[in-house]
């Protein structure tokens, strides 16, 4: 189980926003790549990148920002955010990611996820982004007609690494995640499944430490850290107890 800590990036800056929406942004912190440094120094594993303006725009805009980010962590990154072309995703990669999630394009054009994981495999995430139950697009500014789990079974046995879920109705507004739909689709597909989306506060950790919720790959926190509202070392060491449970059963 992985705790995965967010920078959400807009116009350079690290930022949280409130459901989804680019005029409601907090500036946590003005140095990225700083921010980086300090989610790994506090003991976290991974680290979820996301491009605002670059999902908006359909093309990277925070590049700088991610390349200074991947040069001040040496734990592996994951980012999301206009990101849609074969030659996109194989530049992203060479230039240090561990993978990229992919959200629009997997709405658009599924056959380019498949042809990527093809390509390179285990580095394809597949960002799916709720609201009403329906898969939004575009950075979140435009609904589809797809259903969250008729657009991940498009992808079973295709090699997509994870699935980043986000229940969009609870974005930056602490509310707790939406554990009843993000298990339905961890039970639905067999592609490991990234809870996001409202993260509150330490009880949400228990709750993706249950065994129901074992089939999780994780859970992505920002507004909750930023805040103060979940302690890292003790998030932390809920997670390492768990893992260790887990290799002392008989």
């Amino acid at each position: 189980m992985i705790l995965f800590p967010a920078i959400d990036l807009k116009d350079g800056q690290c930022v949280r926003l409130k459901l989804g929406d680019m005029d409601q942004a907090t500036v946590y912190n003005t140095d990225p790549a700083a921010q980086a440094k300090t989610f790994e120094d506090q003991g976290f594993e991974w680290l979820h990148v996301v491009d605002l303006n670059g999902a908006f725009a359909g093309h990277t805009v925070n590049g700088e920002a991610v390349d200074a980010i991947l040069k001040a962590t040496d734990n592996p990154v994951q980012l999301g955010g206009g990101i849609r072309s074969l030659g996109h995703i194989e530049a992203w990669l060479t230039r240090g990611l561990a993978r990229v999630i992919l959200g629009t394009v997997a709405v658009r054009d599924p056959a380019l996820v498949i042809e990527a994981c093809k390509e390179f495999p285990g580095q394809i995430a597949v960002g799916i982004d709720a609201k009403g139950g329906k898969v939004a697009v575009e950075g979140w500014a435009e609904a589809s007609e797809l259903g969250v789990i008729e657009l991940a079974k498009k992808f079973e046995g295709a090699g997509v690494a994870a699935i980043v879920y986000t229940d969009i109705d609870r974005d930056g507004i602490l509310t707790g995640i939406n554990w009843a739909s993000t298990l339905e689709l961890a039970d639905a597909v067999s592609i490991p499944v990234i809870a996001s989306g409202g993260l509150a506060s330490l009880d949400d950790i228990r709750r993706m430490l249950e065994p129901d919720a074992a089939k999780l790959e994780g859970a992505i926190t920002g507004r909750a850290l930023y805040d103060g509202r979940i302690d890292p070392t003790e998030a932390l060491a809920l997670i390492k107890a768990a893992r260790q449970a887990e290799k002392d059963k008989p």
